[in-house]
């Protein structure tokens, strides 16, 4: 997370919101060979942002490092892009930055029982599956019997049991709106990741530092 509280100051249940939707993040926990252990999953997130329920190959390191449960986060990042210091209009005495939003949870992941894997995965794909709409969604009834044990056999269960919830949404706070908004008119300019969504969110109005 971004050390500068200026950039910390969002309200839990709008970052918690924002996970929620997003359902795609890094897990990482350490590991005793030094370098932490990283995997890209997709999540559900609680509708009381306590957990998250997710599931691993069973040839992931990490569902062998997290057999009798271990600390990790899940690192969720969000819109983020480019800004030029020449789009503020301020004069010379700027520099170039990185806008972006990211969410970390925090907490202990433990393993669930085997058989509460059909119920997290029908209830992941309804809720993935939901923003297709009016797509007839998908679900798990459309799969061969034999297809789905061979499935069901690869994967495991896990729920992150969350402890703490860190936010960065770091979009101008420290700049005149006139400057932040001018910079958010450019950033098609740029380069980043879904800046359609970072311009939206630096021309709202931001929290008091």
């Amino acid at each position: 997370m971004h050390p500068n509280q200026i950039f910390r100051t969002t309200p839990e249940a709008r970052s918690l919101t924002f996970a929620r939707d997003r359902a795609f993040g890094v897990l990482a926990i350490s590991s005793s060979r030094g370098a932490p252990l990283l995997s890209h999953v997709p999540y559900l997130l609680s509708d009381d942002g306590g957990s998250a329920d997710l599931h691993l190959v069973r040839s992931n390191p990490l569902v062998g490092a997290s057999k009798d449960g271990v600390a990790a986060t899940l690192a969720i990042s969000g819109a983020d892009g480019y800004v030029s210091p020449d789009w503020y209009g301020l004069g010379p005495d700027q520099v170039p930055t990185w806008n972006y939003v990211a969410v970390h949870l925090t907490g202990r992941l433990d393993p669930l029982p085997p058989d509460t894997l059909p119920d997290m995965l029908a209830r992941q794909s309804a809720f993935f599956e939901s923003r297709l709409l009016p797509k007839p969604p998908w679900n798990m009834d459309k799969m061969s019997d034999d297809l789905k044990t061979r499935f069901l056999r690869m994967i495991l269960p896990f729920r992150l049991h969350i402890a703490q919830v860190d936010s960065t949404w770091k979009l101008g706070q420290n700049k005149p709106d006139a400057a932040r908004e001018s910079a958010a008119a450019r950033l098609d300019d740029g380069f980043g990741q879904d800046l359609g969504a970072l311009a939206a969110l630096m021309r709202a109005p931001q929290p008091p530092d």
